[in-house]
């Protein structure tokens, strides 16, 4: 039997730059915050003529804990502002938060 999850965390990959496009996108949906860590991608010149983008080394990794229920809204706002047909070429996904401490509720309006 699947367990739901009351959060969810969302890593979305982008190109160096586009880490606040990714939390601007995230917010209009009801995300409140997230973290951005630097990285370097190694993808290989074959993936670049598959997916038919330029890969760019410099990237930017956006995590965000959101309340379980808003999850696929949030996915799909990154994927319309921030997804590989976009300047910032990013890739989401999601995974389930089994427990979390320091989280505040969502005030529901």
């Amino acid at each position: 039997m699947k367990q739901a999850y009351e959060y969810e965390v969302i890593f979305c990959i982008v190109n160096s730059g586009y880490g606040e496009a990714v939390m601007d996108a995230a917010k209009t949906v009801g995300a409140r915050g997230g973290t951005i860590i630097n990285a370097r991608g190694t993808a290989s010149l074959d993936a670049e003529k598959i997916f038919g983008i330029t890969v760019q080394p410099e990237k930017e990794i956006v995590m965000i804990v959101v309340p379980a229920k808003i999850k696929d809204d949030v996915l799909h706002a990154l994927y319309k502002d921030v997804g590989l047909q976009t300047a910032g070429q990013g890739i989401a996904f999601s995974m389930p938060v089994d427990g979390a401490v320091g989280l505040t509720p969502v005030e529901e309006k």
